[in-house]
């Protein structure tokens, strides 16, 4: 079996569907569902188990699983409980990793842009320790990230046992469906969709930073689908291990995301400026872009949708229709 930590979550459910559409069903979950519409991001898969996050130490008791995708994690940018940060995206990562080595299992986990920090030095997917020690993450969700990257790193260079594949995917602004419970950490297209087609304007930040205009803040901006395929290539990869970034490699402006989707629609885009709230204006990163070289070098050669080729999906495929859930 595979299990996939997050199962239910945003990249976590669009994988556990790819990997059904592919004909595999035998595929736990672990995750909490609560008790809003979560549930239907999973609502179309087959699943063999659903593990609450409480159970899952006991559920792995002499198990043999064929991989862990670790894709669950606290991922609010904004979230300041740094002892529940550190327990879900740190502990329980190197407690997954310790089981995952014990056991031969081969491990694939999800890091994040946001361990870039500002993006000065780059977005370099150098993952020696001497380029990760020069990172500066600007929130607690990244530094939670960058810790455990850190760690895996450090037993690779001491020559620690690891376990026979190991990866840790630097995931940009990815968006796509199912994404919808994640309240303010969803992307801009999903927060403005409802607004777009009621005709109202969609609201950009203004540019705090010379040099920048307002709306043309730039992101690496992925389709979950791209960043799905890169996990079912590494399950198909098992001799390859390291930490990559999952872009396009290509930035593009929230105005350019917002106008596909007004394209995407058929209707002249809307958009007005608003100032940027002064509390977010330190953390908040004017520009990324992933370099995909290692991950290329690495071997994975299938091509990613345009911006506007992945909005266009995503609205036609899911935002404009009766049922959004993948």
């Amino acid at each position: 079996m595979l299990l996939v930590t997050g199962g239910a979550g945003f990249i976590g459910s669009n994988l556990v569907a790819a990997l059904n559409e592919a004909g595999r069903t035998d595929i736990v979950i672990n995750d909490a569902l609560g008790d809003d519409a979560k549930w239907r991001n999973v609502g179309k898969r087959q699943l063999a188990d659903v593990v609450p996050p409480g159970e899952l130490n006991g559920w792995l008791d002499s198990r043999k699983l064929e991989a862990v995708i670790h894709l669950g994690a606290i991922s609010d940018t904004t979230a300041t409980d740094a002892d529940l940060v550190l327990a879900t995206n740190f502990r329980l990562s190197l407690q997954l990793l310790d089981w995952c080595t014990a056991t031969g299992t081969p491990f694939i986990y999800a890091s994040s842009a946001a361990t870039y920090g500002n993006g000065e030095d780059g977005f370099q997917d150098d993952w020696s320790g001497a380029a990760l020690q020069r990172l500066k993450p600007m929130n607690l969700y990244g530094f939670s990230k960058h810790l455990f990257d850190r760690a895996v790193v450090e037993r690779f260079e001491k020559r620690a046992k690891l376990p026979p594949q190991w990866a840790g995917l630097k995931f940009f602004n990815v968006f796509g469906p199912n994404e919808y419970h994640k309240g303010e950490m969803m992307s801009l297209i999903a927060k403005r969709f409802d607004e777009a087609v009621a005709g109202k304007p969609v609201r950009l930040f203004k540019s705090h930073r010379p040099g920048v205009g307002d709306g043309e803040q730039k992101r690496d901006f992925i389709y979950v689908e791209d960043a799905v395929a890169v996990m079912c290539w590494l399950l198909h990869s098992p001799r390859v291990c390291g930490i990559f970034n999952v872009g396009t490699g290509r930035a593009r402006s929230f105005r350019d995301l917002i106008t596909a989707m007004f394209v995407a629609l058929g209707r002249t885009p809307n958009v007005e400026y608003i100032d940027m709230p002064t509390a977010i204006q330190k953390q908040y990163q004017d520009f990324t872009q992933a370099n995909i070289e290692n991950l290329r070098r690495a071997g994975y050669n299938a091509g990613f949708a345009s911006l506007e080729e992945g909005v266009t999906r995503y609205v036609t495929a899911f935002l404009n229709t009766p049922d959004r859930y993948r």
